[in-house]
């Protein structure tokens, strides 16, 4: 399914509450205006720039740089009203207006952030940072992955491939646990670890994740079950010594029945 799809249904099943239907008939309204407002143009060059024109200019969409790690950027319901989000959540509404415009721009999970990529019919290809809009350079992206990885760090081919949504919505989902954790929603991040186990079952760093939320939800003997499996499954992680004397202490403590 579409990018989008996707992330409404992974969603929907972290939230109980999200309002799919609303995010999908306001999707469906912008590629109306989108399509009515640029349909006309045969350059698909000039309908490129328009749609950037109209998502970024005209109806204000932009990255939240105040509060980039917040939930609200990361739910479409809050982005769709709100008019932020982060590269994921706002190149996944861009992406889907462009594929209404048959533009032929994809997905890539570059090793920073996501970002768009346009290939164009000649074989030329354009990189877009889905933040603000933007063009991005070659240098601008060896710059970003520079400072991610270290001054000797060279772009590959696989960094700039073409990604599959299944690819994009696993790491959209631990942006979101990791953004429900930062807020303390230990109930919500719990869906998003076991959605994410169902992806990836036995993944052992998901379930040492889910041993945290366990515990902070006071489900200690769950969370010292969980921690067993991960130093079990990595026993030369750094983490492993410190989470055994978080076993011995969860073990100490009481049952509790939730």
């Amino acid at each position: 399914m579409p990018l989008v799809e996707g992330a409404l249904a992974m969603t929907a099943l972290t939230d109980p509450a999200f309002p799919k239907g609303w995010v999908q008939i306001q999707l469906e309204r912008m590629a109306k205006e989108a399509e009515h407002a640029l349909m006309d143009e045969p350059n698909p060059h000039v309908r490129l720039d328009g749609l950037i024109r109209l998502f970024y200019r005209e109806w204000g969409f932009e990255g939240d740089e105040q509060q980039y790690f917040s939930s609200d950027n990361i739910y479409l319901d809050k982005v769709l009203d709100r008019k932020r989000g982060i590269p994921v959540s706002l190149g996944a509404i861009f992406l889907y207006l462009a594929n209404h415009l048959d533009l032929p721009v994809s997905s890539v999970g570059f090793p920073t952030q996501f970002i768009l990529k346009v290939t164009w019919y000649q074989g030329e290809v354009q990189y877009i940072n889905p933040f603000d809009g933007e063009f991005l350079s070659m240098r601008t992206l060896r710059g970003w992955l520079k400072g991610a990885k270290g001054p000797f760090a060279q772009i590959g081919d696989a960094d700039l491939a073409n990604a599959t949504n299944s690819d994009i919505i696993k790491r959209w989902l631990t942006v979101m646990k990791s953004a429900l954790l930062r807020e303390e929603q230990y109930t919500d991040a719990l869906r998003c670890s076991d959605l994410a186990l169902k992806m990836q079952p036995d993944d052992p760093h998901e379930i040492r994740d889910r041993g945290y939320i366990y515990q902070k939800l006071d489900c200690s003997h769950a969370a010292a079950s969980d921690y067993s499996y991960f130093i079990e499954q990595c026993p030369e992680d750094p983490a492993a010594e410190l989470l055994k004397l978080q076993v011995a202490a969860l073990n100490e403590e009481p049952l509790t029945l939730h």
